[in-house]
């Protein structure tokens, strides 16, 4: 099981607002929060996101092929997600819709060039 997840960002106040945003479509508000380091959760110490400059002090940079699945409740939620993260800047990389059987998902790449995608199985 995944325990939480970390994306960089270079404009930590931007990503910060964008994910207080997207995540409390989910459910989720932040679990912890250091200076340059917060963490959104839905109530478990499990399935966590986290956004942080790198800590290295370089550029944060996207990793090709990585991508963040949030999951939805349902068909409806993935298409809530999907326009939120949309009038919040993020970039579309295809609109929710089926992917194969009993699989819907909405893809998009936050305002730092990270993946994500919102779906539901069923």
């Amino acid at each position: 099981m995944v325990g939480y997840v970390t994306l960089g960002t270079n404009n930590f106040e931007r990503a910060t607002k964008f994910y207080d945003a997207l995540l409390a479509e989910l459910g989720a508000k932040r679990f912890m929060e250091l200076e340059n380091f917060i963490v959104w959760g839905a109530g478990t110490p499990a399935g966590l996101l986290a956004v942080t400059k790198p800590y290295d002090g370089k550029a944060a940079t996207v990793g090709n092929g990585v991508m963040v699945a949030l999951a939805a409740s349902s068909r409806a939620q993935v298409d809530t997600i999907y326009r939120k993260a949309m009038e919040l800047g993020a970039k579309d990389e295809g609109a929710p819709g089926p992917r194969g059987d009993n699989f819907y998902a909405g893809y998009f790449r936050d305002p730092d060039g990270n993946k994500l995608n919102a779906f539901f199985m069923g």
